[in-house]
């Protein structure tokens, strides 16, 4: 697709985007109606955050599964076949009467809504090089949209009709898209043919060899499971005591922080300019940053919502800047292997982000809200830490792309 004219190429990124959007919203608004699902399946709350930590291990497998297919399968053929598997899986949970059938499901809607990682690659190679960042905080502006939005509106039509109804919603959706994708997106060449089990031992391949491939997927794993454990933990403060709100209350706070989607493109241009490791360090700091901020969210009325919402911003901006900055490390490694690349980081960032949810329930169980900030705080720690490591060491080149496709196992082109 690099031959491309300008008004196809953005026409094909701004598709990629909204269908990324989609297919993020249907792992976060569960997020949303953790509350009501516990309600409406008879089970405690902490019990139906089993609902939120299933989808996630099931993106974090379908990742390692599945997206290396996009260095090898014509990448149309594959997202509609994905995006139908994803909205059959909606309409199976939605039909859920048990919290163990709505967590299985879970993990097949998880497993099959990887749309967002398979479109980076796709897209890292419709632009030169010097312009991947840009593109990369286009489609991360629709993943954001999709989160915020999938959070609001499920929680506030869960409210309305009840939990089954976001389920319906977003299979609706995810259906719809499909056909869009199946009508106008292009499909390329596949840059391999590699059999499958080639293409899984690669990512492990690459994270053995490549550093700066380990170091992203460190800060991303780190970033992110704290990024889900306040997730899933103010859903269960708003619902709770301090505040007495219901469900929809989750999704209008995390609407608030929409500005986060004007941030990504300014962040992709500012790594274009700067280089991934400068933008990196002022991301941790930020994320570090919203810990205590957070914490003071834990004293309720008009104080403590404004502390979630500056919180919740600085968390999002920092985390989801800090992703455009990854990946434009990572893609820098090799051309032909960025499928393979991808699945390395974002199996890492999603097992570190279901971990996350997890730790997230648990610290609020015990600790209330300030475990959960407290939880923050050392996750981040540890990834400002390595970078810190990284740059007072000094900074390693990277790698040549031929380099890097022989370590995954073919030649560069």
């Amino acid at each position: 697709m690099t031959d491309l004219n300008h008004r196809q190429t953005t026409s094909a990124v701004a598709l990629l985007a909204f269908a990324c959007g989609v297919a993020v919203g249907n792992v976060y608004f569960p997020q949303a109606i953790g509350p009501l699902v516990a309600s409406g399946l008879g089970v405690s709350p902490d019990a139906a955050t089993a609902v939120v930590t299933a989808t996630q291990f099931g993106y974090a497998a379908g990742i390692f599964l599945l997206v290396p297919l996009g260095d090898r399968l014509p990448p149309r053929r594959l997202l509609v076949t994905l995006l139908t598997l994803t909205g059959l899986g909606l309409l199976a949970a939605s039909g859920a009467q048990t919290l163990m059938p709505l967590a299985a499901a879970s993990v097949l809607v998880g497993a099959a809504t990887v749309i967002a990682p398979l479109a980076g690659p796709l897209a890292a190679g419709l632009v030169p090089a010097e312009r991947q960042g840009v593109v990369g905080g286009t489609l991360l502006s629709g993943c954001l949209a999709g989160m915020l939005l999938s959070r609001a509106l499920g929680g506030a039509l869960g409210d309305w009709l009840g939990w089954r109804a976001p389920y319906v919603a977003a299979a609706a959706l995810s259906l719809t898209v499909a056909a869009l994708l199946a009508r106008l997106l292009p499909s390329p060449a596949p840059s391999t043919e590699e059999p499958y089990p080639a293409l899984l031992a690669a990512p492990l391949r690459l994270l053995c060899t490549a550093p700066e491939l380990r170091r992203s997927c460190l800060y991303q794993a780190m970033v992110f499971a704290g990024f889900s454990a306040v997730w899933t933990g103010v859903a269960l403060l708003l619902t709770g005591p301090a505040y007495d709100l219901d469900a929809t209350a989750a999704g209008v706070l995390a609407l608030v922080n929409a500005a986060t989607m004007l941030c990504t493109p300014v962040t992709g241009r500012l790594v274009d300019r700067r280089g991934p490791d400068r933008v990196t360090l002022v991301c941790l700091l930020l994320v570090g940053a919203s810990a205590p901020v957070l914490a003071l969210g834990g004293v309720g009325g008009v104080p403590g919502l404004s502390a979630l919402v500056v919180g919740t911003l600085l968390l999002d901006v920092g985390m989801q800047s800090g992703q455009v900055a990854n990946q434009v490390r990572i893609y820098g490694l090799g051309a032909d292997v960025r499928s393979r690349l991808n699945t390395a980081y974002m199996t890492c960032a999603y097992l570190g982000g279901t971990a996350g949810s997890w730790l997230g329930a648990r610290a609020y169980g015990r600790f209330g809200w300030p475990g959960v900030c407290a939880l923050v705080a050392v996750l981040t720690g540890v990834a400002l830490g390595r970078h810190l490591l990284h740059v007072l060491t000094g900074v390693r080149p990277l790698p040549a792309p031929a380099a890097a496709s022989e370590r995954a196992g073919r030649p560069a082109s």
